[in-house]
Order: structure tokens, then sequence, then C-alpha cells
């Protein structure tokens, strides 16, 4: 399952960084980027991706793909809520929007990433402002913004 490999890299990536402090990771669908909750802190990022149509099978990568990070730290235990922006195939009418499928080493580099800022925004750490870049795939065709649910909702390209 999707979920498992994005909680095990973050594990993974978190263990010793983050005070002993117990953290959770979740997806949450129902986040709203730009609006965390009070005391919730809010990070943002791209990745390269690949995408399948439920419909009609048809494939095809982007590396437009915005991953938005709700977290919060309450006394030992931390939360993270990770929702990760979806798209449609153009080729079929009312397509779903479907989940974007992420390359193992961009789920690493992501938590990575999401492990530095959560040592800069939850425990104050005086860290280097620096990402690690994730790894573009091959894309053939422009990114489809009537596609694209970050762009439809206006936070395709904030980074």
């Amino acid at each position: 399952m999707d979920l498992e490999e994005w909680r095990s890299t973050f594990k993974i990536e978190a263990d010793g960084l983050l005070h002993g402090d117990t953290w959770n990771l979740e997806f949450d669908s129902s986040i709203h980027p730009e609006h965390p909750q009070p005391g919730w802190k809010e990070y943002i990022r791209k990745t390269s991706a690949r995408f399948q149509c439920s419909l009609c099978r048809r494939g095809w990568p982007s590396n437009r793909v915005m991953v938005y990070f709700h977290m919060q730290l309450e006394g030992s235990t931390g939360t993270v809520k990770v929702k990760r922006f979806r798209q449609n195939c153009k080729r079929c009418h009312n397509a779903p929007m479907v989940d974007p499928i992420v390359e193992p080493e961009n789920i690493t580099i992501l938590m990575k990433n999401l492990v530095k800022k959560i040592r800069i925004k939850c425990y104050n750490e005086d860290l280097d402002q620096g990402n690690y870049n994730y790894m573009k795939i091959e894309v053939k065709s422009p990114h489809e913004p009537a596609h694209c649910e970050g762009c439809i909702q206006g936070f395709c390209t904030k980074e």
C-alpha cells in the first residue's frame, strides 16, 4: 500500500532527529492549503509522479505534482497530514481524479525535506533553508491545468 511506503520512509528519515518524540504520518485529502488549523504548521513541496486513469488505464508522467504537509507537535506526539494533489485523464470524459504514484526515490526526498522542515518549524532548530531536489522524469507533453487538481484550486504553482 502506498501509505505504508510513505510512513516507513518517514520513520527512517526521522529516526533520531525528532528529539525522541513519536511522529505519525497520515494522508488527509481534507486539509486545505494555506489554511492550516490553529497550532499547525504548513509545508509545500513539488515532486514528480506518474498517474494512471482508472477508466481507460492510460498513464502519464508529471513533474508538477504538489504535495502539502500540515504538521503539529503536541507534547511528545507529532502528527503530519499529507495531501497529494491529483490529476485526471485528458482523454476520458468525466474521468475521476487519481492519486499520484510517486517513485520511492522521490518519496525519500520528500521525507528528507519534511523532516528538516519539522526540525525548523516544530523544534526551532537553526538549519539552512535549502531543500533536496526531486528526481525529474521524462515528460513529453505540457502540464494540463484543466486536468490538475492543484491548478483547478489555484495552488499548483506555489512552492
